[in-house]
């Protein structure tokens, strides 16, 4: 097993290490800006305020299109993503991508999980709200999908940029909808938990790939 991670592809692409990493620092801002700007707040303000008329949610039938979106964050539906993600990468001989599919994303959720009693913005009145977990998880397993074909297809620095941040803006927008559209979060915090998975999975997949160089 130590010679199969030790010479399995890189799960972060030598020419995606350089933009990836500008990327995480400019997500780790605006994951701070947005926390200090909503700083133990409660309600529609700013930018949720101009672009979210309430926070009633949406009717059927597009709230039963984003409950299947939700069913992909809750425990039972981001288990089954996760093992199926990681199960397909060590299929391909990918075994630092499943060890990152894992990883990734706990470390994502983790960081959400953590910044939410810090900063302490509510809704509904007693739910705390900022960043979006859910969020952060759907874009985290859309990173590591777009690492690995991005690697596999042997893509240049500016086609796999824009895959794999494309792949991130797509799972982070689907979700983020179904989570404003179901009530439990303002738009901000979905941007926050977009802004968690991009911080946290190239990160992640970097150390996975040094301690898998030194084994």
């Amino acid at each position: 097993m130590r010679q199969l991670v030790r010479e399995a592809p890189a799960a972060l692409p030598a020419v995606l290490r350089a933009p990836l990493a500008m990327t995480a620092a400019l997500a780790t801002a605006v994951l701070v800006a947005l926390g200090i700007l909503h700083f133990h707040d409660s309600g529609l303000t700013g930018i949720d305020a101009a672009v979210l008329p309430s926070i009633d949610g949406v009717q059927p039938p597009w709230r039963y299109v984003a409950l299947v979106f939700d069913f992909g964050g809750e425990p039972v539906g981001s288990t089954i993503l996760v093992a199926l993600i990681a199960v397909v990468c060590f299929v391909v001989h990918r075994v630092r991508a499943a060890v990152v599919t894992v990883l990734g994303v706990v470390v994502a959720v983790a960081v959400t999980t953590a910044v939410k009693p810090i900063v302490g913005r509510t809704i509904h009145g007693e739910f705390l709200s900022y960043p979006s977990g859910h969020t952060a998880l759907a874009t985290a397993l859309a990173l590591v999908i777009g690492l690995v074909v991005a690697d596999r297809l042997e893509l240049g620095r500016v086609a796999a940029v824009v895959l794999v941040v494309g792949l991130a803006l797509l799972a982070g927008v689907a979700m983020g909808w179904a989570e404003v559209a179901l009530g439990a979060h303002y738009p901000t915090d979905a941007v926050g938990g977009f802004c968690a998975a991009l911080a946290a999975v190239p990160a992640t997949a970097w150390l996975v790939d040094r301690v898998a160089e030194r084994l």
